[in-house]
């Protein structure tokens, strides 16, 4: 975990299953690498880029609002658990199917970002559920496809891609340890299974719609990465390590008192006089250091140049490897910081990015025509709303993003 004086991101993982939006529908089983446990509810039409949503949370974020509000806060008083969201060919979808996938969504952003300008909590609120909403009608349509085509997923199938799921983690899970984690997270070991299979189902529905081999050529390739230079490109990076001491602050208050930051310099500077006299930097930083990164002896990892705020940016560049810094003052406090090795930038040339370059190009044209299948789907469908409850053709107003003091 990167220390929190990072720029500020709210993450909202929203867990990908077979990525139908971004893995090519044909390639085999063994073929498939899931990093994540892939969660009930979730999609196969989620790309594995951020929404709309999440991208202007990350801009949000760094805001410091006079007020907030905690997310947790704002759910929309609850509705009888029958209650219509949408019709999707005579199948009802209720606030309660809807809430019990929306809410996790809110908690998890709760957890990530306590406070939140009560304006934007709010917008967020409405835009990820008429998302989600959104997705749940796709979801039926495609329940309903899967049905007509008479596609069938064995407990076989199921059960192969279960022990794919488990052995891709890193490191490697048993079946057991898989279902706890599963369980963990609120889910039922069977609804999780089913899902499961649902996707499954959906692959096998995608790769009956579209049974041709999309074939990327060498040129297109090559066109591509001459377009696109700068994603070949790997600016300079330092790896770092320090040692962060806050001040202590009041509770309810924003600032440290003169006092306290005098405690915290001189803290710090006394752990720096003990470093250049020769005592070991990840043990002191393992001690003492306010930040996550103490657990790993104060190690950052490597980062590129504005990933971090700018004092402690310019003077983690300007260290040679093996060197200590001064201290160095950032809102967060007083930082020691080391350089511990440096990557010089470079350009992956297109012979080493072709391979890449052509998968994500057939992922690309794969995405488009599954989205067009899905779009005739909705356009065939009938989708009624109560009245009130239509979704609005725009997202709704998010807040401009704020310089980062």
């Amino acid at each position: 975990m990167r220390c929190f004086f990072f720029k500020a991101k709210v993450l909202i993982i929203l867990v990908v299953f077979l990525a139908v939006c971004g893995l090519n529908c044909k390639q085999k089983p063994s073929e498939q690498a899931e990093t994540n446990i892939p969660q009930p509810a979730q999609t196969k039409i989620e790309t594995e880029t951020k929404t709309e949503a999440e991208t202007k949370t990350e801009a949000v974020a760094e805001t410091e609002p006079e007020t907030s509000t905690n997310l947790t806060e704002l759910t929309a008083p609850e509705e009888p658990a029958n209650s219509v969201a949408v019709t999707v060919n005579g199948v009802d979808i209720t606030e309660a199917q809807v809430q019990k996938i929306v809410k996790p969504q809110l908690e998890k952003m709760a957890q990530q970002n306590k406070q939140l300008p009560p304006a934007f909590a709010q917008a967020f609120e409405k835009q990820i559920r008429q998302q989600i909403l959104d997705k749940m009608v796709v979801m039926r349509l495609l329940e309903e496809k899967v049905k007509e085509s008479n596609i069938v997923v064995t407990d076989e199938e199921v059960t192969k891609q279960i022990e794919q799921i488990a052995s891709a983690q890193r490191p490697p899970l048993s079946l057991e340890k898989l279902q706890n984690i599963v369980e963990s997270q609120g889910f039922a070991f069977d609804d999780w299974k089913n899902e499961i299979r649902k996707k499954l189902g959906q692959q096998k529905l995608f790769t009956s719609q579209f049974p041709d081999t999309i074939n990327i050529t060498e040129e297109e390739a090559k066109k591509y990465y001459d377009e696109n230079p700068t994603q070949f490109e790997t600016k300079e990076q330092v790896r770092a390590s320090h040692i962060l001491i806050t001040p202590k602050k009041d509770e309810g208050s924003t600032e440290a008192t003169p006092e306290e930051k005098a405690k915290a310099k001189a803290k710090a500077e006394d752990l720096l006089k003990q470093i250049k006299e020769g005592a070991d930097f990840a043990e002191l930083a393992k001690a003492n250091s306010d930040c996550p990164s103490a657990a790993k002896g104060g190690d950052l990892g490597f980062f590129g140049k504005g990933q971090m705020v700018p004092p402690f940016d310019k003077a983690a560049f300007a260290l040679e490897k093996g060197k200590v810094s001064d201290l160095v003052e950032t809102r967060f406090g007083y930082h020691i910081i080391k350089g511990t090795d440096r990557k010089e930038a470079e350009t992956t040339s297109f012979e080493q990015a072709k391979a890449g370059i052509i998968k994500q190009l057939a992922q690309k044209k794969e995405a488009e025509m599954i989205q067009k299948y899905i779009d005739s789907l909705k356009a065939a469908a009938n989708i009624v709303y109560p009245p009130g409850k239509e979704p609005s053709s725009s997202p709704p107003p998010m807040m401009a993003p704020q310089p980062r003091r």
